[in-house]
């Protein structure tokens, strides 16, 4: 099976990725092209599981019903929401970030270890242990979870930020492909920390790559419109769909904190492991599966518009941003 995924790889990179790197005159960072391959197939791999997986499982068990009069227009929000995914897991945005940032990073770094920056590796801290392959990824897993949580709790406490990642939550059908909607200028800055964390940290290109495989399809799994829990304490344990609705619940914060909503912008921001929450504080364990969207999308709370198609979305991020929309 290795051999006929190898043969796969290669041939994706022969046939598809050299030939575009030569053609945008990469010449210089060919090696680099086999990673982009292992990125190509992980994300169509990913895209079949959303597919041909989450979403008959979503009919199956969902946690909203939709009526036979309300899926047109179902299909219609979520439509771009699929546009997202496919941009992401075919590895086009971040063959963007390849050509424009990580060359950028990779020079940041050279000049801070002339400086004197130790070069380390967070899976070498503990010689003998984390040297076994299996320890060293939940080492970087368990590290990079806890970077997607910060990161998701300033996307919901900077002000500027909120203004893009409302896009986000504006999706009043949370579906396996929620997972992607963002706005783009969103999607770089929380990318462009995940790949210099990965190379201050000294993480390997194939353990990235699985890292961010792993989740990316545990946060489809937890958007899916499923009407699953995994229990009192598997839910303590893992981000379950459950788990995370109530993160995207439209239900105003005061139910939860009371008189600290002000204070404590949102609920349940861990992507793989709720225990960030649970240490933090701010871990909602109620039953229910909410609805899903903002509040102020709502008539009677002004019903702000947040677009209907990719790029009236893309461009009412930005019209946010300088609060001009």
């Amino acid at each position: 099976m290795m051999e006929w995924w190898d043969a796969w790889q290669q041939g994706v990179f022969e046939h598809l990725i050299l030939p575009l790197m030569l053609t945008l005159g990469l010449d210089a960072q060919i090696e680099e092209g086999l990673v982009g391959a292992l990125w190509l197939m992980l994300g169509v791999l990913q895209l079949a599981v959303v597919a041909l997986v989450l979403v008959p499982l979503q009919r199956w068990w969902p946690a909203e019903r939709t009526v036979p009069e309300q899926q047109a227009a179902v299909r219609a929000a979520v439509r771009p929401d699929v546009i997202y995914t496919v941009v992401h897991r075919l590895g086009l945005f971040r063959a963007v970030l390849f050509v424009t940032l990580e060359p950028l990073w990779s020079s940041a770094l050279g000049l801070l270890r002339t400086w004197g920056l130790p070069s380390w590796h967070l899976d070498a801290l503990w010689p003998g242990v984390t040297d076994v392959a299996w320890v060293s990824f939940l080492i970087y897993l368990i590290a990079f979870d806890f970077l997607g949580w910060v990161l998701h709790w300033l996307q919901h406490r900077w002000g500027w930020w909120w203004q893009l990642h409302a896009l986000h939550h504006s999706q009043r059908h949370m579906t396996a492909w929620t997972d992607n909607r963002n706005h783009l200028l969103d999607d770089v800055i929380h990318d462009a920390v995940f790949v210099f964390m990965g190379l201050i940290v000294g993480v390997a290109p194939a353990q990235f790559v699985a890292v961010v495989v792993v989740m990316q399809l545990m946060e489809n799994l937890s958007h899916a419109n499923l009407r699953w829990s995994f229990g009192r304490w598997g839910d303590r344990l893992l981000v379950s769909p459950k788990f995370h609705r109530r993160h995207h619940a439209i239900e105003p914060l005061e139910a939860f904190h009371g008189e600290r909503a002000a204070a404590v912008p949102g609920v349940n921001y861990g992507v793989l492991f709720p225990f960030w929450d649970q240490l933090l504080g701010t871990a909602d364990h109620r039953p229910g599966y909410p609805a899903t969207g903002l509040r102020d999308q709502l008539p009677e709370h002004g019903g702000r518009d947040y677009g209907q198609g990719f790029w009236a979305q893309q461009r009412l991020g930005v019209m946010r941003l300088w609060g001009r929309a």
